[in-house]
């Protein structure tokens, strides 16, 4: 165990019972619900859908922050925006936390492991939980267990104006009756 594992331990095991939970978690998220029934097949090379997400996927200690490649089908016509969320359910606080809010071009329907990059112009971020961009990969507190890590992805028939929002949840109210069709998947790590 590296240095800051072994003093955030007895912290995770204090807080073990504490979970953020999938209540406010974005697929509730009544602003978010498809205005059609369209799903999109999420999926990676790197971890099935449920498995183990590769340490090399996994940030600060853990590994190196590379993110994954993923793969979808065509999204419906119309699509004009796509929005990809990394949230994880398990963290000690009241809300998932959020590692990564990204928009980008619906075409091509791939993701490159590794592409996901502050200084990639193809994509435009929003801050994460703790006010960072880019890809912030998994990292469950030490000692608090299994940490389930959702990503989710939307086909969205209209840009998002950032020029009116900072975040997220600002942005939520712009995004309502905007999703054609929506996918996701969820990797665990444990802490």
């Amino acid at each position: 165990m590296k240095p800051l594992a072994i003093l955030l331990y007895p912290l995770g095991l204090l807080l073990r019972r504490k979970r953020a939970g999938t209540t406010h978690s974005l697929r509730n998220a009544p602003e978010l619900a498809a205005t059609r029934t369209g799903t999109l097949n999420l999926t990676s090379p790197a971890f099935a859908h449920g498995a183990t997400i590769p340490l090399r996927h996994a940030t600060m200690d853990l590994g190196p922050n590379i993110s994954p490649a993923l793969a979808w089908e065509e999204p419906p016509a119309g699509t004009r925006q796509m929005l990809l969320v990394m949230e994880d359910t398990d963290t000690p606080t009241a809300r998932p936390g959020r590692h990564m809010v990204v928009f980008f071009a619906p075409e091509p329907p791939r993701l490159a492991e590794g592409e996901l990059t502050a200084d990639n112009r193809r994509f435009t971020y929003l801050p994460d939980h703790r006010g960072r961009s880019g890809y912030q990969g998994p990292r469950p507190l030490p000692g608090h267990g299994t940490h389930h890590y959702h990503f989710h992805l939307y086909a969205l028939d209209t840009e998002a104006d950032f020029s009116r929002a900072n975040d997220l949840d600002a942005l939520l109210p712009q995004l309502a009756g905007h999703v054609l069709a929506s996918g996701h998947l969820e990797g665990i790590l444990r802490g």
